[in-house]
């Protein structure tokens, strides 16, 4: 591990590996914290840790590509296939409660899923922790949660299946299932520009429109 040390430092880790560099002058790059860490107490935002407002991160694909299959269980234990939501946008967040600037954004994804989640728009919140319900649970009562469903990935193979690199990652999937981008880094999910760039794509896409709203869970 090799630490350059310059105006703005940011840390950023990959997955199986620690790699650490310096940032050019200027505003500090949203956190991305490493895969794979050891579940512990739930992280507390680094101190002077702020929000990128907007989404001057989202990295938008040169065209939309399909998700790759992609399943997970919710907090009853039941499977849950991503295609389980074609029909809406789907807002896809890979965190882990150990992850400080995934702590940092939860709330603004909570209120997000209050203005916006229906027939149309889903925030999938996606946990990494090992722990699965009895860490993302206590979690969510601590911090007044309330609006985001449980849905758990303790073997992280999201992590492989989506090509992370860090948490948070989180992807804008259309009503068709095709990722039209991605942000790595936290994102003040209900702030004005974003609210307003989401609803623009809410009105794109012609996903199937049976079940709207409906999560299919299998077993």
């Amino acid at each position: 591990m090799r630490t350059l040390a310059a105006t703005a430092t940011v840390c950023v880790c990959l997955a199986g590996v620690g790699l650490w560099w310096s940032a050019a002058a200027g505003p500090a790059a949203p956190e991305v914290l490493r895969l794979g860490a050891p579940d512990a107490s739930p992280a507390a935002p680094p101190a002077g840790a702020t929000l990128v407002a907007g989404l001057d991160k989202f990295r938008g694909a040169e065209a939309p590509k399909p998700v790759p299959p992609l399943a997970f269980v919710d907090g009853e234990g039941r499977r849950v296939d991503l295609d389980a939501f074609t029909g809406k946008l789907v807002l896809l967040n890979l965190w882990a409660t150990w992850c400080g600037p995934c702590v940092k954004e939860m709330p603004s994804l909570d209120r997000l899923q209050a203005q916006l989640g229906g027939d149309t728009f889903q925030v999938v919140a996606l946990s990494l922790d090992r722990g699965g319900r009895g860490a993302v649970e206590p979690f969510y009562a601590k911090t007044g949660v309330g609006h985001l469903a449980l849905f758990l990935d303790p073997g992280s193979a999201s992590m492989q299946a989506l090509g992370l690199r860090g948490l948070p990652t989180t992807l804008l999937v259309d009503q068709e299932g095709r990722e039209l981008g991605r942000v790595e880094g936290a994102v003040e999910w209900d702030s004005p520009e974003v609210v307003a760039f989401l609803r623009q794509r809410m009105g794109h896409g012609a996903g199937p429109a049976r079940d709207r709203g409906i999560v299919k869970t299998g077993g």
